[in-house]
């Protein structure tokens, strides 16, 4: 059984951008329930199935399986809930963390977030200077919610 524990953070200015490339993003949801999300992603030439449980603090049941690209093209064109999301996605490597920055595209343009994902959840990690406010808690951040309620709507 897999569990994502992640944590959440807005930027602050643009020092995390030459850090690393980035790469395309295409993800929709069949469901959005937020007890359980169950999600279609593309990101560069691979597609992906992804069946989220309730987030529980940091934590929540996570299990990605990867799928052929089509039918994940075909998913998102056709089962999936619009609006999709679409964003770039840059991992930085910082020592013993991984950072994922998503800048959001579309109609949740203007919005940047970075994620780390912790082995537990009080686990220690260095905050890059990158880092702004925690948004772990609000589920606005969540992508799934983001695809009901883009972030240009707010």
């Amino acid at each position: 059984m897999g569990v994502e524990i992640e944590r959440k953070f807005l930027l602050t200015g643009d020092a995390w951008r030459d850090l690393a490339p980035k790469i395309r993003y295409h993800q929709g949801y069949i469901s959005s329930n937020k007890a359980r999300t169950v999600r279609v992603r593309t990101c560069g030439r691979k597609g992906f199935l992804t069946v989220k449980g309730i987030s529980i603090g940091a934590s929540r049941l996570e299990f990605e399986y990867e799928i052929p690209l089509s039918d994940a093209e075909f998913m998102l064109a056709e089962l999936c809930e619009k609006p999709l999301i679409e964003k770039y996605r840059t991992i930085i490597h910082l020592g013993p963390s991984t950072w994922e920055v998503d800048e959001f595209l579309g109609e949740n343009s203007g919005l940047i977030i970075a994620e780390i994902e912790l082995e537990h959840e009080d686990q220690p990690f260095v905050k890059p200077a990158w880092l702004g406010a925690e948004v772990t808690g609000d589920p606005r951040y969540f992508n799934s919610s983001l695809s009901r309620h883009p972030f240009t709507t707010w």
